[in-house]
């Protein structure tokens, strides 16, 4: 017998993990928000049927993706695959991207919704793309934008494929479109062979406030292709923002998302009221993300306390209404002439500034790598495959194993390969901001 229960509303709670104590005329008070969703739900202000989506995806289609020929071949597999994994309802679309942006289906500038007919015609569809053309991203993006903007979904999300580099479009009107785009929707990126661009992928994923990553092996594309798409099937509620309030005098100084991902928001910020700022942070599922927080706030004798910042999750509201508060948690900041009180430093902030250290070694390292400063690439590289050996990164240790030889992990002490694969330096580079959980006792 069917369930006609209403689900509940998405449950989300804040806490704050923080080191409170500061020395006197101490000033910068850091502290780690966990927020975490949980309940599997959705009933939301527009989001009314469960999982509302849109998704449109963008598939390279330029005349590289013919060399060699597996690359489009499991562009189209992959493509079939995500269509596959669609649930029944969600509004969709699928784009051929080159120099131009056309759609394959459904057409018409419209959208589809998913059932076993339409999801059997979009396959039919991709049997015909074929490659031809160059490559002007900012296009697929843009008719993606268009096409989204027609649905009510609460989530609204791109994936985009593409194998080179952005050589058709000024970089200017590619950064143009993302800015235009954020906010609508968010976005997946993957990068498939090594001749794309790793900073054009990532950048777009990071103004559109999804994932990158690249996929090496065209026949793993598939495999990719589902997940992303298991994954947006999962979200269920969307404009998500961490507001931040400080009281007179207080100061944010930046918010970084530190786990999953490496991810600084603090440019991103809307301002939201006297004293308040809104940091977004996207769409949610069943999932737990951290934030670094640095505030700064006024100097003040030993005894004096106050509260630094007040950390809330909020939904915006519609038609006027207020924004709903999802969850909240406090930042405080107390003085004290204890000496190991206000110098010791919270497990979880000192292992998220060592994650967000990690990521930044390494980009470092492999830049300098490329200009041929054989000393700055493995002073860099040596110190982040130390930070990976301490803050239990196994992921990252492999894949910098791949570009250095290791002599004392715990020291940092390495040597430059010689020869890299073009993939394994693409794939620590794109893969750099990946972060491991602090280890709870």
């Amino acid at each position: 017998m069917a369930n006609f229960a209403k689900p509940s509303a998405p449950r989300f709670s804040v806490e704050v993990y923080q080191n409170e104590f500061l020395p006197q005329g101490g000033r910068d008070v850091h502290a780690i928000v966990t927020v975490t969703s949980t309940g599997g739900a959705t009933a939301t202000r527009a989001a009314a049927d469960r999982g509302a989506a849109a998704v449109v995806i963008m598939v390279d289609c330029s005349g590289s993706m013919e060399y060699p020929p597996e690359k489009m071949r499991g562009a189209r597999e992959a493509t079939a695959a995500a269509v596959d994994t669609l649930r029944d309802g969600t509004s969709f679309a699928v784009i051929a991207g080159t120099h131009v942006a056309k759609e394959v289906y459904p057409g018409q500038g419209r959208l589809a919704v998913a059932d076993p007919v339409t999801r059997a015609r979009a396959k039919e569809a991709l049997r015909g793309l074929s490659s031809g053309g160059g490559t002007a991203i900012g296009t697929w993006l843009r008719l993606a934008d268009g096409l989204l903007r027609q649905s009510s979904a609460a989530i609204r999300h791109g994936i985009l494929l593409t194998d080179g580099r952005n050589e058709h479009e000024d970089p200017a009107r590619l950064r143009a479109t993302l800015d235009a785009c954020a906010g609508r929707f968010t976005c997946d990126a993957r990068g498939v062979g090594t001749d794309w661009e790793v900073k054009e992928v990532t950048g777009i994923a990071s103004a559109l406030l999804g994932s990158a990553d690249i996929v090496a092996d065209p026949a793993h594309l598939a495999e990719d292709f589902t997940h992303m798409m298991e994954n947006v099937m999962g979200k269920e509620v969307a404009d998500v923002a961490l507001r931040l309030w400080t009281p007179v005098g207080a100061e944010i100084q930046y918010v970084k998302q530190v786990a999953p991902a490496v991810q600084d928001l603090t440019a991103r910020r809307t301002e939201a009221g006297p004293r308040a700022g809104d940091y977004p942070t996207g769409s949610w599922g069943d999932e737990s993300r951290e934030y670094h927080v640095c505030v700064r706030v006024p100097s003040a004798g030993v005894g004096q306390e106050m509260l630094a910042a007040r950390a809330s999750l909020v939904l915006p509201g519609v038609a006027g209404e207020p924004a709903a508060v999802l969850a909240q948690g406090l930042v405080r900041a107390v003085w004290t002439d204890d000496l190991a009180a206000s110098t010791a430093i919270n497990p979880q902030v000192a292992h998220y500034t060592g994650q967000a250290e990690l990521a930044q070694a390494i980009q470092q390292g492999l830049e300098a790598r490329k200009l041929g400063d054989v000393d700055g690439a493995t002073a860099k590289l040596g110190r982040a495959v130390q930070l990976a050996s301490v803050s239990g990164n196994a992921d990252t240790a492999k894949l910098l194993a791949k570009v250095v030889e290791v002599v004392d992990a715990a020291a940092g002490t390495v040597r430059l390969k010689a020869k890299v694969a073009d993939a394994d330096e693409m794939t620590l580079e794109t893969r750099s901001t990946q972060t491991v959980r602090v280890k709870k006792t």
